[in-house]
């Protein structure tokens, strides 16, 4: 069992929790993940480790309420425990050797690129992160980004925050005004993540994705996270999540991503309605 030190509501639909796991935060590195099951009859899902500390032996996970096992989690709370927490799972994020590097979130997936920004940010690289959200209201990690970074530009869908437009549009800005990245890291939603791969292959720049989002066993035996990469097959979950983000192929993932929308959005439903009954 794996206790809940710490849970915190981030926006209406993130949370923030931080967990007992001393041997995970021991070998965690940036880039990694968790698997795992709220209680023994609930189904396994990966999560990635948003933030570690080895000497209080802990690891932070963020996660949006998008399905039934998320909804499940949220209900616990500090002094609770999760009954499996297993990781570090995943290839570490290979980030040395980087001057500057732009890092780009696109609303949950701020809470996985924090992490590659700060682990930069702590090998002295120039950090820039942008990141992207539907609106001010949704907004999360702003101090953290902003400590681990020499510039962060928010920006929102509806210009709520005084900054509208796309992450890509920020990208391009600054690729426009001359600014010189040797990396760029884009974690998000898949048609985000391709938009900004269209902007960095023109012009020649290294760019980086996770494809944590589409993975489902994290052991690669299930075989669901498979993707095609520079023409040869591979798994998210063992070979990634980081990929050359100009050698995926994205229609491929998108159509992959979408196979179990229908099926995951009547459990999320079902579950809610027991919920509110239950009240």
């Amino acid at each position: 069992m794996f206790q809940i030190l710490k849970k915190r509501r981030l926006n209406a639909s993130m949370t923030l929790m931080v967990v007992q796991a001393p041997y995970i935060a021991k070998k965690a590195k940036a880039g990694q993940f968790i698997i795992l099951r709220v209680h023994d009859k609930g189904e396994r899902i990966p999560l990635t480790i948003a933030a570690y500390d080895r000497e209080e032996g802990t690891i932070t996970i963020i996660f949006q309420l998008v399905g039934k096992t998320t909804m499940m989690l949220d209900q616990l709370n500090e002094g609770d425990a999760i009954l499996d927490f297993t990781g570090p799972l995943g290839r570490p994020s290979e980030l040395e050797g980087y001057r500057r590097v732009a890092v780009i979130g696109g609303g949950a997936g701020c809470a996985i690129a924090y992490p590659q920004a700060y682990a930069l940010y702590e090998m002295g690289t120039k950090v820039d992160i942008i990141a992207g959200f539907r609106n001010k209201d949704l907004i999360i990690l702003e101090e953290e980004m902003r400590a681990a970074s020499e510039h962060l530009y928010l920006m929102t869908d509806d210009g709520s925050n005084g900054h509208k437009g796309f992450v890509t549009n920020a990208l391009q800005e600054n690729l426009n005004q001359g600014i010189i990245y040797d990396l760029v890291v884009a974690i998000g939603p898949l048609p985000m993540m391709r938009a900004v791969c269209e902007i960095t292959k023109k012009v020649g720049i290294k760019t980086i994705i996770s494809m944590n989002s589409i993975m489902i066993d994290g052991t690669g035996m299930c075989g669901c996270c498979r993707l095609t990469v520079g023409g040869k097959i591979k798994f998210a979950c063992v070979d990634g999540p980081d990929f050359d983000g100009h050698e995926v192929d994205f229609d491929e993932a998108i159509k992959r991503s979408v196979t179990y929308k229908k099926q995951e959005r009547e459990e999320a439903d079902q579950y809610k309605c027991r919920l509110i009954e239950g009240a």
